[in-house]
C-alpha cells in the first residue's frame, strides 16, 4: 500500500491517455497541491506538459495547439468553471478527469457545453482526492472546523471523500472500525460505510483471505503528540520551520540567499532527503557533514576541516561554484544549520527533556519543579512555556498536588501573552481526562523509559526520543487481536477473526509526523502487515495552537495550510 505511487501512477495515465504532443494540465487549488506534491516540474515536462494553469484564472491565453489535461476535484464551483471553459474553448481538445465521482446529472451538464465538441474524454476514476505526504502518509489539508464536538457538515463530506478516494486508489473495500468515545467517529464511519454501499460497484475488488481494514480514531484520545518537541528530520522540519506540501519558507533566516528563501523538500527527487527522513538530528549531522567532506576532497584547495554546522555553512558560502555543483547540499546544510540556531536559540534542548518527562515519567515533584525552573529562564520563549504548562496540565490534570495555577501566575509573570495562556485551559478540554477513551500514560511506563542521547556533530546533540504516540499501542494491540471491541467497536455485524495484514488508520483532527515514524517502523518490522496513516492535516505545535485561537469548542479540525495561494509551481 503506497499512497504516493497510487497518485503517481493516476497522473501518469491522464497524461499518457491524451496521446503524443504538447500538452497544458489544467487544475484547480487543490488539485495544483495533490500533483506538486507527488511529481517534479522536470518530470512532467518529460511528458510534452509543458504549461500549468488554474482552473478559475481569468488571464489564460487560447493556445490551440495544446491539448488541454483537466485534473479537477467534482465540486460545484469547478463544475461551473469547466462548463464557462466549454463554451470558450482555449485548447484544441480536452481530457477531462475527475478526482472522484461525479452525478450523472454533471456529466449531462458538461456534455450540453460541450457545443464545439473539443471534449476527447470525461474519466472519473482517477481517485486522487488526497495528498500522498509520504508512501504511507496521506493528509487532507484541510480548511474549515467542526461545531463544538460535532461535524461542520461540509467537512465531514470532504472527509469522507478524500478517505474513500484513498480506498478507492488502494483498492481497498474495508471492514471498518471506530473510537467509541469519538461522535466524530462514528459519524465519519457510518459517512463512509454509506458511499461504500451506494458506490459497490466501484468497491467490488478482489476478495482476500483477511479483510482490509479502516481504523478510524480522533486525535482529542493523544493530545500530547502533537506538543512535543521533534527530533527525527521531517517531523524535527516541520515542527520548527513548518512544511506545506514539501516546501519551507526560509525568506526569515537571517543571512539567507535569494534562491534559498523557499525550499522543497521531496523524498521523490531528493536522494539525501529520502534517506534521511526518518533519522534523528545528530545522525543528520554527520550524515551532511560526510557528504560535504565527500565533495570537499574533490577540491585540492580545500583542506579546511568541518567540525560544526557553522564551519559548514562558511565553507558553503565561500564556495560560489561549489554551491552551483550541490543544490542539494547547499539545502540541506542551510536547513540544518536554521535547525541548529533554533534549538540552541529557543533552549530546545533542556525543555524536550523536561516535555519527555511530563509525557512519559511519572514523577510529579520532578517536574512541576522542572517546568517552574524552565518558566524562569530568560532563552526559553512564550510559545515554550504555554507548551510545558499544556503538558503538565494534561498530565496531571487530577494529580493531588496539582499546582496549575501556580504554573498559570509563573506565566503571567513570565509576559507570556493571555491568548497562549487561555489556550492551556482549551487543551485541557479537548484532550483531557473527561474525553479520552485511553489512558496516555501508565504506571508502567517509567520503568520501560531510557534516555537515548545521540552524539553526532559538534553543536549538535540530538536528544530525547522516549515518548512513544498512542497510536503504536493501538496499533500494537490491534495486531495481537487484543484491541477491544468495547472501545472500538466494528461498524456493522462482521468481526475480524485473524490479524488484519492491511490497515488504513485515519485521524480526525490531524496526524503528526511522529505517529508516521511510528507506521513506518511498524512497516519496517511486522512481515506480511501494510499500515497507511491519514489525517485531515499534519500538525505542528504552531498550527494546533492556532486551531485552539481560532475554534476553542473543538480545535484540531482547522488547519493553518494554504493550499493552492499560487498556480502550480513545482519544483525544477
Amino acid at each position: 500500500m503506497n499512497v504516493t505511487l497510487a497518485v503517481k501512477q493516476y497522473i501518469s495515465k491522464m497524461i499518457e491517455s491524451s496521446g503524443p504532443g504538447m500538452k497544458v494540465l489544467l487544475m484547480d487549488k487543490e488539485t495544483t497541491s495533490i500533483v506538486s506534491v507527488v511529481y517534479m516540474q522536470s518530470e512532467i515536462l518529460q511528458k510534452e506538459v509543458y504549461l500549468f494553469e488554474r482552473i478559475d484564472s481569468q488571464n489564460r491565453e487560447n493556445m490551440k495547439h495544446l491539448k488541454a489535461i483537466c485534473f479537477l476535484r467534482p465540486t460545484k464551483e469547478n463544475i461551473e468553471h469547466l462548463i464557462q471553459e466549454l463554451h470558450r474553448p482555449k485548447y484544441s481538445v480536452y481530457f477531462i478527469f475527475f478526482s472522484n465521482v461525479i452525478s450523472k446529472s454533471e456529466v449531462k451538464a458538461l456534455a450540453e457545453a460541450d457545443e464545439q465538441e473539443v471534449v476527447a474524454e470525461v474519466q472519473q476514476e482517477f481517485y486522487g482526492d488526497f495528498i500522498a505526504v509520504n508512501p504511507h502518509l496521506f493528509s487532507l489539508n484541510l480548511l474549515g472546523c467542526a461545531r463544538g464536538r460535532s461535524w461542520e457538515p461540509a467537512v465531514l463530506a470532504r472527509t469522507t471523500q478524500g478517505l474513500t478516494s484513498v480506498l478507492l486508489a488502494l483498492k481497498k473495500c474495508p471492514m471498518i472500525r471506530y473510537q467509541l468515545s469519538s461522535d466524530m467517529a462514528k459519524r465519519l464511519a457510518e459517512s463512509v460505510k454509506q458511499i461504500i454501499t451506494k458506490e459497490y460497484e466501484l468497491f467490488d475488488f478482489r476478495k482476500t483471505e483477511v479483510p482490509p481494514l479502516l481504523l478510524i480514531l480522533d486525535r482529542s484520545d493523544d493530545a500530547i503528540t502533537p506538543l512535543l518537541s521533534q527530533w527525527t528530520y521531517q517531523a524535527m522540519v516541520h515542527e520548527l520551520l513548518g512544511l506545506n506540501n514539501n516546501r519551507i519558507d526560509l525568506s526569515r533566516v537571517p543571512g539567507i540567499s535569494k534562491d534559498l528563501r523557499e525550499v522543497v523538500l521531496s523524498a521523490e527527487s531528493d536522494e539525501f532527503y529520502a534517506n534521511n527522513l526518518y533519522l534523528n538530528f545528530g545522525e543528520i549531522g554527520t550524515n551532511i557533514k560526510n557528504l560535504m567532506e565527500d565533495f570537499q576532497k574533490k577540491k585540492p584547495k580545500g583542506q579546511q576541516k568541518l567540525e560544526s554546522i557553522a564551519d559548514m555553512k562558511a565553507f558553503v558560502d565561500n564556495y560560489p561554484q561549489f554551491k552551483k555543483m550541490s543544490g542539494t547540499v547547499s539545502k540541506h546544510v542551510t536547513v540544518v544549520g536554521e535547525l541548529s540556531r533554533l534549538v540552541s536559540e529557543r533552549h530546545l534542548m533542556e525543555v524536550s527533556e523536561v516535555e519527555q518527562e511530563l509525557a512519559c515519567q511519572n514523577d510529579h515533584s520532578s517536574a512541576h519543579q522542572n517546568v517552574r525552573r524552565l518558566l524562569q529562564h530568560p532563552k526559553v520563549t512564550e510559545l515554550d512555556a504555554a507548551r510545558l504548562v499544556m503538558l503538565y496540565a494534561l498530565r496531571y490534570e487530577r494529580h493531588s498536588s496539582n499546582n496549575l495555577p501556580g504554573l498559570m501566575e509563573d506565566l503571567s509573570r513570565k509576559g507570556v501573552s493571555e491568548r497562549l495562556r487561555k489556550m492551556v485551559q482549551s487543551v485541557v478540554e479537548y484532550g483531557g481526562k473527561r474525553v479520552r477513551g485511553s489512558d496516555l500514560v501508565t504506571p508502567t511506563d517509567a520503568v520501560a523509559i531510557t534516555k537515548q542521547f545521540f552524539k553526532g556533530l559538534k553543536g549538535v546533540e540530538n536528544v530525547y526520543t522516549q515518548h512513544q504516540p498512542l497510536l503504536q499501542e493501538t496499533l500494537d494491540q490491534l495486531m495481537k487481536a487484543r484491541l477491544k471491541d468495547s472501545q472500538y467497536p466494528y461498524l456493522g455485524p462482521s468481526t475480524l477473526r485473524d490479524r488484519p495484514q492491511d490497515i488504513i488508520v485515519f485521524l480526525i483532527g490531524g496526524a503528526t509526523y511522529e505517529e508516521a515514524l511510528t507506521v513506518y517502523n511498524l512497516n519496517r518490522t511486522t512481515p506480511g502487515v501494510r499500515v497507511v496513516l491519514g489525517g485531515t492535516t499534519i500538525h505542528n505545535t504552531k498550527r494546533v495552537l492556532n486551531s485552539v485561537l481560532l475554534n476553542p469548542g473543538r480545535f484540531w479540525v482547522i488547519s493553518d495550510f494554504r493550499v493552492g495561494t499560487a498556480f502550480y509551481s513545482p519544483p525544477s
